[in-house]
């Protein structure tokens, strides 16, 4: 076939129209994308101006010794540790801490979890007449654990607010409720390239109550620009069907869940259930009132949280202001729908809940409201 001297000009044409195009279209993209990293960032720098209150006090840190995902927990609490305190000094519960402790006389014993470690070592360092707390965030889901060995300690601190009660009745002396909060080092506002951006994603393992509300969805899930990423997610009825937007069995570290977070516009939250049919450590079924770690970590990172309701959510965020929350399938398919098309607001709303959790749920200050109650004068 000949082509003429007019159809190579409008051929052309056209091809100079759609690169024109294109790069209107990725120069908006990228001019809007950079404008919100822009105002995360002058968010951050305003918020990191913040003094923090320093204590004069030598502590002795016992990690989970369980591994992922508490190791990560364990590296926040130590590096937030070392920002307040004169000295910190970190060992495994395998260790022997107690032989330890009596060296170093620490100003507390803190200890992360406690499942793993063995509470004759408690008994003997508080022989010593050393203090010794434990911060335990699997509240209600291991009760039935936790409950063996609570009462060893002087102080208890639940991420569980329904979970206080629960140990005063064990004659625990000391029991408070304090949430975890975020390494704003790592959950954090992120430059994400282009192809690891998408519109909604959840991490989190697939858990019945979860699973349920999956299935719900398939058919609106399928027309979305989805990532669902964890274990137990090919329980869905309809796995197959949705098997491109599931990352099955994927554990991502706390830095790479930061930058998934990062390159998301709208980031689900979806609590466990107390009473899980198939891995439940809560046989006195004790309900979950607070938010959970992820809460944090999300608002953290500058992207819209839209969230199932937890009663106490209100002590921590105000829905509608600085979080979104659905409280049924229904709303939480229009939330989706209608955060997506508004793309300001849903931004705005992102960023007030990024400034809200970098002035009040970040580690250090949860570390210093522990440090307030042990050391009440100074």
């Amino acid at each position: 076939m000949t082509v003429t001297g007019d159809e190579e000009s409008l051929v052309a044409n056209i091809k100079s129209t759609n690169v024109a195009s294109h790069w209107q279209n990725g120069y908006a993209l990228g001019s809007s994308y950079g404008y919100h990293y822009g105002r995360c960032t002058a968010i951050k720098n305003i918020c990191n101006l913040e003094p923090q209150l320093v204590w004069g006090k030598r502590i002795l840190y016992v990690t989970s010794g369980k591994g992922l995902p508490y190791n990560s927990i364990d590296i926040a609490i130590i590096d937030s540790l070392k920002l307040i305190v004169a000295e910190v000094v970190v060992t495994e519960p395998n260790n022997k801490v107690a032989e330890l402790a009596r060296v170093m006389m620490p100003d507390l014993v803190l200890v992360l979890d406690g499942m793993m470690f063995n509470v004759y070592q408690v008994h003997l360092m508080r022989s010593y007449g050393l203090r010794v707390a434990v911060w335990l965030i699997d509240d209600p889901y291991y009760t039935d654990v936790t409950e063996k060995f609570a009462i060893y300690y002087n102080d208890i601190f639940t991420l569980e607010i329904n979970c206080v009660a629960f140990y005063q009745s064990l004659g625990c002396p000391s029991v408070h409720y304090l949430s975890l909060g975020v390494n704003q080092t790592i959950f954090s506002p992120q430059p994400v390239p282009p192809e690891m951006r998408r519109d909604v994603c959840f991490i989190g393992s697939g858990y019945w109550n979860r699973i349920r509300i999956f299935n719900k969805l398939t058919s609106f899930i399928q027309n979305q620009d989805i990532v669902i990423s964890g274990i137990w997610w090919n329980r869905l009825k309809h796995y197959r069907k949705l098997v491109s937007k599931i990352r099955l069995n994927n554990w991502m570290s706390a830095p790479d869940t930061a930058a998934f977070y990062s390159g998301t516009k709208i980031v689900i939250n979806m609590h466990r259930a107390h009473d899980d049919e198939s891995f439940n450590n809560n046989s006195r079924r004790i309900k979950a009132f607070s938010p959970n770690p992820r809460t944090f970590e999300i608002s953290a990172c500058g992207v819209l949280q839209l969230t199932d309701i937890r009663s106490d959510l209100l002590r921590f965020y105000t829905p509608g202001v600085d979080i979104a929350t659905f409280g049924s399938i229904e709303e939480l398919q229009s939330k989706i729908e209608y955060y997506l098309t508004h793309e300001e607001e849903r931004r705005d709303m992102a960023l007030r809940g990024l400034r809200r959790t970098l002035q009040e749920h970040t580690l250090v200050k949860r570390l210093n409201q522990m440090f307030q109650i042990i050391f009440p004068f100074g």
